[in-house]
């Protein structure tokens, strides 16, 4: 699955999940994608900052590290992440750390049009944006009930 921020010709900005890149293109070019605000057909994809999943090791903590947001308790919202972690699971292959080469070449075309889920580190996430490869950070419920 990929995030894309979106702007409409009059403006209006708001955010759309696609299974592919081809499968944007294709939706787009079918006039299947409008903007959520006044209907407008003539959308595009505007620039997003890199969001990419990445377990938390001790090796990888600093100092002044900043907060993160928490869902506990088994409500609305922590249903709604389990969901999204099992479709990614289920509809997206695991690449681990081999994530920025793994997106790299289906955005060249050297590997076949697929989703995919792993880790980067934030430079590697800005690099694979800055070359015009759409990512997303996705928030990862634990699996465990603890």
């Amino acid at each position: 699955m990929i995030r894309y921020r979106l702007q409409c010709a009059e403006g209006h900005e708001f955010d759309a999940w696609f299974a592919s890149a081809q499968a944007y293109d294709q939706q787009v070019e079918a006039g299947d994608v409008s903007c959520v605000h006044c209907g407008s057909p003539r959308v595009q994809k505007t620039i997003m900052a890199p969001r990419l999943a990445k377990p938390a090791k001790p090796k990888d903590k600093k100092a002044g590290e900043g907060k993160v947001g928490m869902v506990a308790g088994g409500g609305k919202a922590e249903r709604a992440l389990r969901k999204l972690r099992d479709f990614v699971e289920t509809n997206c292959d695991y690449v681990g750390e081999q994530f920025p080469e793994e997106a790299r070449k289906i955005h060249y075309g050297e590997a076949d049009e697929r989703g995919i889920y792993g880790e980067a580190t934030p430079t590697e996430a800005e690099e694979l944006v800055e070359e015009g490869i759409s990512v997303g950070r996705l928030p990862w419920p634990s699996r465990s009930d603890a």
